[in-house]
């Protein structure tokens, strides 16, 4: 893959995959005849739904977006009821030279502040980290070490939650619901596209990962994005077994493409013991929190 992603071949895509889920019914129409040669709605009923001639809308899913007004594009989101994170992304797609006056050229290097650092140092019992672009991981406590494997001794390359997930066996093991954290992490890594089609590293990442995971070029060709937000995650940990943790995505209003990530269980509960275990015992070998260079 070249060093960036194709904006207009993504934008086709995503509202291509769109309209394919949504079916005549599903948005009060009637179907146009029995035999239909296009999966979920055609393109003329996406255009009547939406208020616009389908020669315009033709014109932006074959990915050009130029000039498009932002009332067309919530008009189209409404008709194809994206999400919110869904109607962000195509925004990303459709207005990239607006988003880039407003989010800035990707950095390269993404500095946690020392501040944050210190904060990390200083919560013992919960497993936190700070992530950025392209899923990597900034810097960590020592009880997300204990939780999810000491980062420190990994290349600073590979600290990233990506790669860990679709790479590293001994993460299909720890996460009981892998197919639904690789799941999010694809999700996560296009909404990242959709922001910074032009970030080279972004896209030798998504080329590596297809060239070596099945599982990966199958999800990236959903087109699916997703926020990071809130949820419960299910592990299966080799030293304390079997934990339900809660996590608490916070987006730092200073760099929003920084999140402070905590996790934590529910008092008294099995998975509160195997966390004050890891607090106790099972941090000796893990590192102190460190940020990539």
């Amino acid at each position: 893959m070249d060093g960036q992603l194709d904006r207009r071949a993504e934008l086709s895509e995503f509202l291509r995959t769109r309209r394919a889920r949504l079916k005549p019914q599903d948005v009060g129409l009637e179907s146009f005849g029995r035999h239909r040669r296009v999966p979920g709605l055609r393109r003329e009923e996406l255009a009547q739904l939406a208020g616009v001639s389908v020669a315009y809308y033709t014109r932006l899913e074959q990915g050009n977006g130029q000039n498009v007004s932002a009332e067309v594009l919530d008009a189209i989101a409404r008709a194809l009821r994206l999400t919110d994170a869904e109607q962000a992304h195509l925004t990303h797609l459709a207005r990239p030279k607006q988003q880039r006056r407003r989010a800035g050229a990707p950095r390269g290097k993404q500095p946690v502040r020392v501040a944050l650092l210190q904060l990390l140092e200083s919560i013992e019992t919960v497993p936190a980290y700070v992530t950025g672009r392209r899923s990597e991981i900034l810097a960590w406590n020592r009880m997300a070490a204990a939780l999810f494997g000491d980062w420190g001794k990994l290349p600073a390359a590979e600290r990233n939650w990506a790669r860990l997930v679709f790479l590293n066996p001994d993460y299909r093991e720890l996460f009981v619901d892998w197919d639904q954290k690789a799941y999010d992490m694809v999700s996560f890594l296009r909404m990242d596209a959709g922001r910074h089609p032009d970030d080279p590293r972004l896209s030798a990442l998504v080329g590596e990962l297809s060239v070596k995971s099945e599982e990966f070029r199958r999800l990236w060709a959903t087109h699916d994005v997703k926020e990071k937000s809130y949820g419960v995650k299910r592990m299966r940990h080799p030293l304390v077994g079997d934990l339900t943790l809660s996590f608490e995505t916070f987006r730092l209003v200073d760099d929003e493409e920084q999140c402070f990530v905590t996790y934590h269980a529910e008092p008294g509960s099995p998975s509160a013991e195997g966390l004050r275990l890891l607090a106790s015992w099972g941090t000796d070998a893990a590192a102190t929190s460190a940020v990539t260079p």
